[in-house]
């Protein structure tokens, strides 16, 4: 005699909804992680590179003009070399992040040729 199995059916569970406060606070915290890892690894790469550092590398030195930029009155702008310190040197460093006190060297170059507002 074949018997008859009557399966029960258990009704699911409702998916359980994240509010919005929560999921902004986890993808900040994600963000904050992610970029403290970055830093971190940045950091570590950046200290690595100091026990044998080879010229320019991770630490650039540029020269440049400094150029005074004077306002006159009538709005024009007046450029000027300065003569008290013709030449400057900026020291950079090759890395995503700043350390050791030094700019990363891709946010300094395209800047470097820039007038100093006065």
């Amino acid at each position: 005699m074949a018997s008859r199995r009557s399966w029960v059916r258990i009704p699911s569970a409702p998916p359980i909804l994240t509010s919005a406060p929560i999921l902004a606070k986890r993808a900040l915290i994600s963000v904050l992680v992610v970029l403290g890892l970055l830093y971190a690894g940045d950091f570590l790469y950046f200290r690595v590179r100091m026990l044998h550092p080879a010229p320019a590398y991770p630490l650039e030195s540029l020269k440049t003009l400094r150029v005074l930029a004077i306002p006159e009155k009538n709005g024009k702008t007046e450029y000027e070399v300065d003569a008290q310190n013709p030449e400057q040197t900026i020291t950079c460093v090759h890395s995503l992040f700043p350390h050791s006190g030094y700019s990363p060297c891709w946010y300094v170059k395209p800047r470097i040729n820039q007038p100093i507002p006065m």
